[in-house]
């Protein structure tokens, strides 16, 4: 219960390991929230292993007990259901080519170093450290103008990262050989080359392709960084690129969260409107009375199969050739849930200033959905706590 409650004073006030460390100390409501032990505080590393354990599934399970807590309280019963999708970003940096080979040979050299320790007295690890030579040659090609003088700094970039590799090639064969009294520490080593050796030749062959072949490498074929290989490419409109993955939520007439899907690559709003409502079914037992989306979840097909599924009334932003007595009994129904659904724009953006949903801090593809769903019950809980004290 307190590393549940320590996670959720992190979310709530958006806390660094280091933060809530020092909050803990400090404060004794925090220090009472927590139910820890006067005079005793968890220590930076206990709170990161212990928090990091938690689960998307069981962050999720923890928001169904609260949404049925409301349902109790008669805050949030269900009834109505509005729709939307953000981004929520990766803990990146903006990728190109150039930094991506470079972020390879950094990681390249920090396996050599790794290898030379394991190594050490009874085997030499040879290579050459390309660090530098990359730092400056990704700097050049950001500054330079002229695509045959970029062609030639990235020769010289990719046959830096080539030579890197194929020094680790070199080491890992070295240490198979010397490393048998101790397989432990070599197959961790080599479990990380394994992992970085594929995203690395990856990103070589993009490179080549879209620089020396003038070819266009497809989103769905390119890596955006070699630490979070999960990252989609995520394009919303006419709007700016984004790094990171799509989030479907649907809240409801209290503006509590009740549900998100973390989705995977790219798909269309159109194709997501119908299994958020079949999601809504499932957990309330019941179809909600009325329900409103945004334009870009627009269709025939959707409006039909959701009256299919007893929605009365089903609303989207924009009509996309709909007509308004198809979507809603009157007019005056049609504006006031389309009003109703303009109200996610506002518990999207508190999400995202407030709780940290604008950018993902943890790391890997299992840390990025346990930290969307623990933002999602830090805000449940802070909203649900001032409709019941109301």
């Amino acid at each position: 219960e307190s590393v549940l409650r320590c996670a959720i004073l992190k979310q709530y006030r958006q806390l660094s390991y280091e933060d809530l460390v020092f909050t803990l100390m400090d404060s004794a409501s925090c220090q009472t929230f927590a139910r820890l032990t006067m005079a005793w505080y968890p220590k930076k590393a206990t709170l990161q292993s212990c928090i990091s354990v938690i689960s998307d599934v069981t962050w999720e399970q923890i928001n169904q007990r609260l949404l049925r807590s409301a349902d109790k309280a008669k805050q949030e019963r269900g009834e109505m259901l509005r729709i939307d999708s953000t981004v929520t970003a990766s803990p990146i940096h903006a990728p190109s080519d150039s930094t991506l080979l470079w972020d390879s040979v950094r990681v390249l050299v920090r396996l050599l170093k790794r290898a030379e320790e394991l190594a050490a007295g009874v085997a030499t690890i040879d290579y050459r450290n390309h660090q530098r030579l990359a730092k400056k040659r990704t700097r050049a090609i950001r500054y330079t103008r002229g695509q045959d003088k970029k062609a030639a700094l990235y020769r010289d970039l990719i046959k830096a990262t080539q030579n890197s590799l194929d020094y680790v090639e070199q080491a890992n064969i070295k240490l198979l050989e010397v490393m048998l009294f101790d397989p432990m520490a070599y197959a961790l080593w080599q479990a990380q080359f394994n992992h970085y050796k594929p995203l690395i030749l990856s990103v070589i062959d993009q490179t080549e392709r879209r620089v020396f072949q003038g070819e266009k490498v497809a989103a769905t074929e390119k890596i955006v960084s070699i630490f979070e290989e999960h990252t989609d490419i995520i394009v919303k409109g006419s709007r700016d690129i984004q790094y990171g993955h799509k989030l479907n939520l649907s809240t409801g007439r209290s503006g509590m969260i009740l549900d998100v899907v973390i989705e995977e690559g790219n798909p269309a709003d159109s194709e997501r409107f119908l299994p958020m409502l079949e999601r809504h079914i499932e957990q309330y037992g019941k179809a909600p009375r009325q329900m409103a989306a945004d334009g870009g979840y627009a269709s025939l097909d959707n409006l039909h199969e959701a009256k299919a599924l007893k929605v009365k009334d089903v609303v989207f932003h924009k009509k996309c050739g709909l007509k308004v007595e198809e979507m809603a009994k009157s007019p005056w129904v049609y504006r006031k849930l389309r009003n109703f659904r303009a109200g996610i724009e506002a518990g999207i953006s508190c999400m995202k200033r407030a709780y940290g949903l604008g950018r993902c801090t943890w790391k890997g593809l299992k840390h990025f959905r346990a930290y969307v769903w623990s933002s999602v019950v830090a805000h449940n809980l802070a909203l649900f706590g001032r409709l019941i004290s109301t």
